[in-house]
């Protein structure tokens, strides 16, 4: 018989997965209340053994308490701890104060928030060498940005089912259904954009039975969101007259993005009717509605209407009103992101192999690697690339 042949024993090695730690801190800002991970998912972080510290209280916004995230094996620590991780979540901008928290060379990611960025939480990052990348940027191999489109597709639906409720409220409200009752005329809606928030927006409305007609300039994309909504949407150019018209017949109005953005002065507004819910669900800076009063969805409430004098009011931030879905579908995508980063070894790796991070970036090595935040800085934009190819 033939002698045996020692082959090598296998043997289990430790990945640098193990040595990160995810820091998950509340939101303190107005403007943004969604959390970023499920306690489902953080257990899923800890199981790839991640080391998950959240701050304590940091997901009641989306009505867990910290038990939840325990019982999965996540560490219920302080602000400060939870900011010093490898790697933290924290979707609303910067301040300063938090900033300085960050570990040197840590990686944060964010929301973009352009018009709320800091220029002094901006500087403490760049001096610490901080990689921020701003989560809604992220782009798929196919260019998509699976970030910014799941959360633009839970505004368009978290606005109709918002103005479901506040014009059904018999007190506050008109007390009426949107529609798909026999015998009975259903509301309209006008939606401004052809987009993917503008076309959830528009499938939800006629799902609940109203009348919907949807405005943009731009063709192509009108005929795509004809193709996949079907005959129920009246699709339109953004004709002066027809839209005034639409406008001045709607009971909801929902402007999404357009390639040029719509605003609706006070002189549209007047021929709207008294009591119309408006909606700005777009990306633009500027205001849809500017003569209107800004009502935060996430605040948002029947009371906000009074019968007696029904006002005509703008609400914003429609994601915020339904956080816990929001928290739901951003879990799954990150989780897919932070195995890409540990897969590639760490993150100024995971830059260099995978693209669609690399154009989120903002901040890297010490410089301001997009345009926008350059200028607030008062800098000139630093190449990204040139940077990965010698580090």
């Amino acid at each position: 018989m033939p002698s045996p042949t020692p082959l090598e024993e296998l043997l289990a090695v430790a990945t640098s997965a193990r040595s990160l730690s995810i820091g998950l801190p509340a939101s303190e800002s107005a403007a943004e209340r969604r959390f970023a991970l499920t306690p489902e998912a953080a257990g899923s972080l800890v199981a790839r053994g991640f080391r998950v510290r959240m701050q304590a209280g940091a997901a009641l916004c989306i009505h867990y308490a910290d038990p939840a995230y325990a019982s999965q094996g996540v560490e219920i620590v302080e602000r400060r701890e939870a900011m010093a991780c490898d790697i933290v979540v924290h979707l609303p901008a910067l301040t300063a104060a938090d900033a300085r928290m960050l570990r040197r060379g840590a990686m944060v990611l964010t929301l973009f928030h352009p018009a709320q960025q800091d220029e002094r939480a901006v500087r403490i990052l760049l001096e610490r060498h901080v990689i921020a990348l701003a989560l809604d940027l992220v782009a798929d191999g196919n260019g998509h940005r699976p970030f910014a489109d799941i959360l633009h597709e839970i505004d368009g639906r978290a606005a109709i089912a918002m103005a479901s409720s506040l014009l059904a409220d018999a007190v506050h409200g008109k007390g009426i259904l949107l529609g798909g009752i026999a015998g009975v005329v259903p509301c309209e809606v006008t939606v401004i954009g052809s987009d993917l928030a503008a076309r959830a927006a528009a499938r939800s409305a006629m799902g609940l039975g109203a009348m919907v007609r949807m405005f943009d300039d731009d063709v192509y994309s009108l005929r795509s969101a004809m193709q996949e909504l079907g005959p129920g949407v009246v699709a339109s150019a953004l004709h002066p007259r027809v839209l005034s018209g639409a406008l001045r017949a709607a009971d909801i109005v929902v402007v999404a993005s357009t390639k040029r953005p719509v605003v609706l002065g006070a002189d549209a507004v007047e021929e709207m009717k008294r009591g119309v819910v408006c909606f700005d669900i777009s990306r633009s800076e500027r205001p849809a509605f500017p003569s209107l009063p800004q009502v935060d969805l996430a605040m948002a409430s029947p009371s906000d209407t009074d019968p007696d004098n029904p006002l005509r009011l703008c609400y914003i931030n429609a994601g915020n009103a339904v956080a816990r879905t929001a928290a739901m579908a951003l879990s799954n995508t990150l989780l897919t992101m932070l195995a890409d980063i540990v897969t590639c070894d760490g993150a100024s790796n995971a830059l260099k192999l995978k693209p669609g991070l690399r154009v989120a970036a903002y901040t890297f090595l010490g410089k301001p690697v997009n345009e926008r935040i350059a200028r607030l800085v008062g800098m000139r934009a630093a190449d990204i690339n040139i940077f990965l190819q010698f580090s």
